[in-house]
């Protein structure tokens, strides 16, 4: 046998013999190199700048970070923190045919404390409370002096940035608002010790397990009584006269279970729309719009509606909003600012997570990323849209701690005080 014969044959061996994770390392290193050109093709123009986003420095981190990962389930956790530099709360690793079967890594189920936070001035402070928090004394209103004996306000922050590093979030009031929600929770079984401030009182140290609580933000920090409706769309007449109507969703059928709550609160003088905790959905928004139309006229600032369904609200509107509106919801709520129907208030701006999509398939066809590429209601914010920025309201309104111990969610309580005197200097719209 020649001396080529035999380099060919060793050759051969040698490869039979390879561990499989040097070609993966080669088709995850493939992955990344693509992924970070046809990223930067896709959403550098329209968001980089915006979003203050180095592309050049994360393409050296995760250019390098690549060359280390060994398996399918690390490449997908790094494209998974590639997508979180996005800072696009629509981000997603999506598995193909091929990577179906590739898993996140084994986590023990997480649960909530069973309490929400807010941020009033400088200060954190409990907005609601039940489950395993409130059985240990933790009630609305209270002032959250320290996590586990860290500053509360430490805490939060590096809570954030874990967060941050694996989860894309569009905004920093998306990131801040997530965290104080959804990001509070944790392994059950494990241990939280606060120390606390009550409004009227001294400092407390309280201590308890999680437990079951659902992490997932549901809106005001109190609901009206009398609450009617179903899951999506809630609705009462509060005791001063105010119609109110929560939109948790926005369904496909959103306009007529408007319809549904406009029967019941229609008649109110002033209408007040809460889309906090709303996540999103599809609608058609002329539809909603027109109904927010008087019967017969056409709604014509920046974009016309004609009006739409069996009756029509004519009256003043004031919305309310905050970080937990995401997507659908946002536009829902530029529609009315945008084009002259109603007054905002809100704790902060909406998530500004509300854009058109992409989907990238990546060489292995293992997986494909889901991130957006144009700003969604470009009318918003003098032409930068929403993505990124979401919308502000007209007026920023913080909880009041004593309202909260007392059960009294403050911006319904605002907004019901703007329907009184409404700010008619900031909306264009006449009630008749």
């Amino acid at each position: 046998m020649t001396k080529a014969a035999v380099f060919i044959l060793t050759s051969l061996c040698l490869l039979a013999g390879t561990p499989r994770s040097i070609f993966a390392a080669k088709i995850h290193e493939d992955d990344m190199r693509y992924a970070l050109t046809e990223l930067e093709k896709a959403c550098g123009k329209e968001f980089f700048a915006l979003k203050k986003i180095d592309w050049p420095a994360v393409s050296r981190e995760f250019k390098a970070e690549a060359k280390n990962v060994k398996t399918d389930q690390e490449h997908l956790v790094l494209l998974v923190r590639l997508l979180a530099r996005l800072k696009d709360g629509h981000a997603s690793v999506r598995p193909l045919p091929k990577g179906q079967n590739v898993k996140w890594p084994d986590e023990l189920a997480k649960t909530g404390p069973g309490m929400f936070w807010c941020r009033i001035g400088k200060k954190l402070y409990v907005k609601n409370s039940w489950s395993a928090a409130e059985r240990a004394g933790v009630t609305p209103g209270m002032e959250i002096l320290s996590v586990n004996r860290q500053p509360a306000g430490e805490w939060l922050r590096q809570r954030t940035a874990e967060l941050s590093d694996l989860m894309s979030f569009s905004t920093p009031q998306q990131a801040f608002f997530y965290t104080c929600h959804w990001g509070l929770k944790d392994i059950a079984g494990t241990e939280m010790a606060l120390q606390v401030k009550a409004p009227r009182g001294g400092r407390k140290r309280l201590k308890f397990n999680y437990t079951r609580a659902n992490p997932v933000p549901w809106g005001p920090a109190f609901f009206p009584d009398g609450m009617a409706g179903g899951k999506d769309v809630r609705h009462a007449l509060l005791k001063d006269g105010w119609g109110y109507v929560h939109l948790r969703r926005c369904p496909g059928d959103l306009p007529e279970k408007m319809d549904q709550a406009l029967d019941h609160v229609g008649q109110a003088p002033g209408l007040i729309l809460d889309l906090r905790g709303n996540s999103g959905g599809g609608f058609d928004h002329e539809a909603l719009m027109g109904r927010f139309v008087p019967s017969g006229k056409t709604l014509a600032f920046k974009k016309r509606y004609a009006s739409a369904g069996p009756a029509p609200y004519a009256g003043p509107v004031v919305l309310i909003i905050d970080a937990t509106v995401r997507s659908a919801g946002e536009t829902t709520a530029a529609m009315f600012k945008e084009d002259g129907r109603a007054y905002l208030i809100g704790e902060s701006p909406t998530a500004g997570m509300s854009s058109s999509k992409k989907t990238i398939e990546l060489p292995s066809k293992l997986f494909a990323l889901y991130v957006s590429v144009y700003s969604n209601m470009k009318r918003s914010n003098k032409g930068r849209g929403l993505e990124g920025i979401g919308t502000i309201p007209h007026e920023t309104v913080a909880y009041d701690p004593k309202d909260l111990a007392r059960g009294i969610d403050t911006l319904i309580a605002t907004a019901a005080e703007r329907l009184k005197k409404f700010p008619q200097n900031k909306v264009p719209y006449r009630a008749p």
